[in-house]
């Protein structure tokens, strides 16, 4: 287990203790007692359960430290500014897509913990948000058909959401920003998709030795 869910669970086994207490202080008539357990516990149940929420939130995210592969795309031409995109995911997971442009374009959520993050086990991590097909020319971006893909995970909730909606988590984590990249796609070739500390990154697949 990480440290996030063993904290949790310590908070949460700490505040049943408290509630116990109160309940004895309770039944020996000693209300500031009581009161007192109460407030602990009541401290302690509403830290695990923001923990708890932490833990969901961030299912889907991978976690890196100098640069990792997050997907394969092999992309296949299928006529004028239209191909197909077959991405392949490290859990094994395959998607294909047909979109529209000249480009491959592929973005993601980064979520940078702080310091105190760190202490409880969360590190920097990453979630592929959505793939799409990307014209070079503006005008047809904004004329022609777009395609767009979801990439990421459903999840009851998504702490890139939630910190973007919510300045009390900042002293937890920065996701104030994405990360984009994206590439020709006129030509039948194999991406790999890597995330590094500086962001998203595309590059063509090694040959096959």
């Amino acid at each position: 287990m990480s440290g996030l869910t063993i904290f949790s669970l310590i908070l949460g086994v700490i505040g049943f203790l408290f509630i116990v207490a109160a309940l004895v202080a309770l039944a020996r008539k000693k209300p500031l007692r009581t009161f007192s357990h109460l407030v602990i516990a009541m401290l302690c149940l509403a830290v695990a359960g923001l923990f708890s929420m932490i833990g969901v939130a961030i299912q889907g995210y991978h976690a890196f430290t100098q640069e990792t592969l997050a997907a394969t795309v092999q992309v296949e031409p299928l006529g004028e500014q239209r191909f197909r995109a077959r991405v392949r995911l490290p859990d094994g997971r395959e998607v294909v897509h047909e979109l529209a442009g000249d480009e491959l374009y592929i973005d993601a959520h980064i979520l940078k913990w702080k310091p105190i993050g760190n202490f409880f086990g969360l590190h920097t991590a990453y979630e592929l948000d959505r793939i799409a097909g990307r014209y070079t020319n503006v005008q047809e971006e904004k004329a022609k058909t777009r395609t767009v893909q979801a990439l990421g995970e459903d999840k009851p909730v998504d702490m890139f959401t939630l910190r973007k909606r919510y300045v009390m988590l900042a002293p937890l984590l920065d996701a104030e920003y994405g990360s984009a990249s994206f590439v020709p796609a006129n030509g039948g070739k194999t991406y790999e998709v890597r995330v590094s500390t500086t962001g998203l990154l595309i590059r063509e697949a090694p040959a096959a030795q």
